[in-house]
């Protein structure tokens, strides 16, 4: 009797917990099934991951491609090792490859000809008509102080292991869930020679025509110590966004200027969204969005996919350390220098991982944008009308047009309809508009910005 009434207290007190955690969730706006795969993300493996990429000595893009346990090519390979973990769990959905180009002498940072190498893994969507392809990645390759020393010590722990580490774990945690669309999850190399394996990919899914809604790139997401300023924060994360895409067309350059949207690019309205998605999934951090494409005349591997016209923002911790960053591993005076592990914040890195996660586990499972959005132009009035049509595949629930100040940097007011048209009582000289596709569960698309409509 005992033990059937301790059984009992043990199924109510785990029922009570999963009501409880689930009334959470509800309370929150969180979806269950993303705050599973949010919550997945562990701080030990990224740690685990770093570790050993720090072990192959170097990963310079020139270092050795033989060697076993030292240089790039045993850096991919064991990339490459980690992805083909999960292939069981994703159930035949699951490829990981190699992605080899030849680079040539540049008289710069490439000084003889070699190979250079991407490790890729794609997750197919489960849905043969949904073309979106969403791409994460982090530069696998590393630098010390000297940027052609391609035998050198050179960790990379943060710069960019810790991008790459939040890689792997999001095939990990991704690889068991089914999206309707494919997900490409991307080791970079070349990044310090000049961004080589971003631009030959972008390049290519250009070429291929590839249906890139979003492309999300991690490069230094794990100190959370400043030299100089002494700050230490690991409560805030930056999203950096261009403002006029790269590749502005001459017909987008006229849309942008009758709307004033210079600050309503895709890559703002996706770093919007990012803030937006990742506070409401990830509890002790705030995205803090940056309004640059990069940081102050420097560059990322979200920079290529930008200029090649697709949607891309650049994760970054709050605060650099410069005295780990690109540094010789040495001891001088009493401090340390180098990009080493222990330097590396896991606990900031997995939350940084995790908002990646809910971001494109919420982007995934979203039904696509509006199309043809519009904003009715024809006459005066201090009301607005807004039409659109709906998008392929999968069929929204309804509509949210988005609202807010001119002057403001984040959407302000939400309003739902089931229709394809909707007028308000706001003034369209007083405030942006936007509208985004939402389904039954409250899974969001990238907002549509209107086109005028005469």
């Amino acid at each position: 009797m005992k033990k059937y009434l301790l059984a009992l207290f043990v199924i109510l007190a785990v029922s009570g917990s999963i009501i409880k955690m689930e009334a959470q969730n509800l309370a929150a706006g969180r979806d269950a099934k993303i705050s599973a795969i949010v919550n997945g993300i562990s701080s030990g493996n990224l740690e685990k991951y770093v570790r050993n990429m720090v072990g192959f000595k170097t990963r310079h893009t020139l270092s050795t491609r033989n060697d076993k346990e030292k240089g790039i090519g045993a850096a991919c390979n064991y990339v490459k090792s980690e992805f083909e973990k999960n292939i069981p769990q994703a159930g035949g959905r699951l490829s990981v490859r190699l992605d080899t180009l030849i680079l040539e002498p540049d008289g710069r940072r490439v000084t003889r000809k070699t190979v250079l190498t991407n490790v890729i893994a794609v997750l197919k969507g489960t849905d043969p008509e949904d073309k979106r392809v969403f791409i994460v990645g982090g530069h696998l390759d590393s630098r010390n102080g000297e940027a052609n020393d391609s035998v050198g010590t050179a960790p990379g722990a943060n710069d960019d292991a810790s991008g790459v580490s939040a890689v792997i774990e999001l095939v990990r945690v991704m690889s068991p869930q089914k999206f309707p669309c494919t997900i490409v999850f991307v080791a970079f190399s070349g990044e310090e020679q000049g961004l080589n394996g971003s631009t030959f990919l972008a390049k290519k899914a250009r070429e291929e025509n590839w249906n890139v809604v979003a492309m999300l790139n991690n490069d230094m997401i794990g100190n959370s110590f400043s030299n100089e300023t002494l700050l230490k924060d690991n409560l805030h994360v930056r999203v950096f966004s261009e403002s006029i895409p790269a590749s502005e067309t001459d017909a987008a350059k006229v849309l942008r200027q009758s709307t004033n949207a210079e600050n309503d690019s895709p890559s703002r309205q996706l770093a919007r969204y990012i803030k937006e998605v990742g506070e409401k999934y990830v509890d002790q951090i705030e995205v803090k969005l940056i309004y640059r494409n990069d940081r102050f005349l420097r560059g990322g591997d979200h920079t290529p996919f930008n200029r090649q016209g697709f949607t891309a923002v650049r994760f970054c911790e709050m605060n650099e350390n410069y005295d780990y960053q690109h540094q010789n591993v040495r001891d001088e005076n009493g401090m340390k220098f180098g990009d080493l592990p222990e330097f590396v914040d896991f606990e900031y890195a997995r939350k940084i991982a995790s908002i990646n996660a809910a971001v494109l586990s919420s982007l995934a499972l979203a039904p696509q944008q509006p199309v043809n959005t519009g904003i009715v132009v024809s006459g005066l009035g201090n009301s607005t009308t807004l039409k659109w049509k709906s998008p392929a595949g999968k069929s929204p629930q309804g509509y949210f047009i988005l609202m807010r100040e001119t002057f403001q940097p984040m959407w302000e007011k939400k309003f739902f309809t089931e229709k394809n048209e909707i007028t308000l009582p706001y003034s369209k000289d007083n405030y942006f508009f936007a509208v985004q596709s939402v389904d039954e569960e409250g899974h969001l698309s990238l907002p549509s910005w209107p086109a005028p409509i005469r």
